[in-house]
């Protein structure tokens, strides 16, 4: 399995499956090397990377991220092996620890500290195997201790709703040999742990109140030409990254405005 430079991120609970089937295919004939999609009150994220993986030939279909509280350790780790020996090795299982709402409230479970619940499942799913730490496998890392257990135990880390400081200092914890694969979107303000690394960054309380201000919207979302938008994707490559996963910004259903931007900027 090789990831290139450039993937794309993208919901695609919001889509049927003719829609998923379409997509995927479009974002693998503009030569994009991987499709990362989430895990929230939608697909299940081995059904559905299953049937995207059946629906492409060579792209590589990424969990951003498969909820740990979904699934037990033994489960994931056979739906892994499972999707990359029927597919051709082309399935990244990407694990986090989500959000305490979607957690407790949704799901009925109790939110554990975020970096020992991760350490334990890792331990599950790994057991003693040797070379374990080179499997399909990343962490959702935003922290430094996060981003310490993805260089230790995994190929690496998957940060979401990141600046390029922020990928300089991943980069810096990381070194070397480690997969640091960004995504690049639009931002939701209500979710815990993304404010809680916002505030690492240097954005104040009142920048994130209200939607959010320019100066944060400007670091958060890429926007302007396709000119403009290649020097900020760019930009996480100079401070480290190995693969940006775009996540194309549009209205509801205009799957028109998605389809030019994913195409106007494959060439980055």
């Amino acid at each position: 399995m090789k990831l290139g430079r450039l993937g794309v991120w993208y919901p695609v609970d919001r889509l049927d499956a003719q829609g998923c089937a379409q997509f995927a295919a479009r974002v693998e004939a503009n030569g994009y090397s991987a499709l990362w999609y989430p895990e929230s009150r939608g697909y299940e994220t081995f059904a559905i990377a299953g049937f995207l993986l059946g629906a492409t030939q060579r792209l590589i279909l990424g969990s951003s991220i498969a909820n740990i509280y979904a699934r037990d350790a033994f489960t994931s780790r056979r739906g892994m092996i499972s999707l990359n020996a029927l597919h051709g090795d082309r399935f990244i299982l990407g694990l986090g620890v989500s959000h305490r709402p979607m957690v407790e409230g949704v799901r009925g479970h109790d939110y554990g500290k975020p970096v020992p619940v991760m350490r334990a499942y890792l331990d599950a799913l790994q057991g003693k195997e040797e070379g374990a730490a080179d499997w399909p496998v990343a962490l959702a890392a935003l922290g430094p201790l996060m981003l310490k257990l993805s260089r230790d135990r995994t190929l690496g880390a998957l940060p979401y709703n990141v600046t390029p400081k922020h990928t300089a200092e991943a980069k810096a914890i990381l070194g070397p040999g480690k997969m640091l694969a960004v995504e690049q979107k639009v931002c939701y303000m209500t979710l815990e742990n993304y404010r809680n690394n916002w505030l690492r960054e240097g954005f104040t309380e009142a920048e994130l109140a209200d939607g959010g201000s320019d100066r944060f919207i400007d670091a958060m979302v890429l926007h302007g030409d396709a000119a403009a938008i290649k020097a900020g994707l760019r930009a996480h490559f100079t401070a480290g990254a190995t693969h940006v996963a775009l996540q194309p910004v549009h209205g509801p259903e205009d799957w028109a405005q998605r389809d030019r931007t994913i195409a106007a900027l494959a060439d980055t």
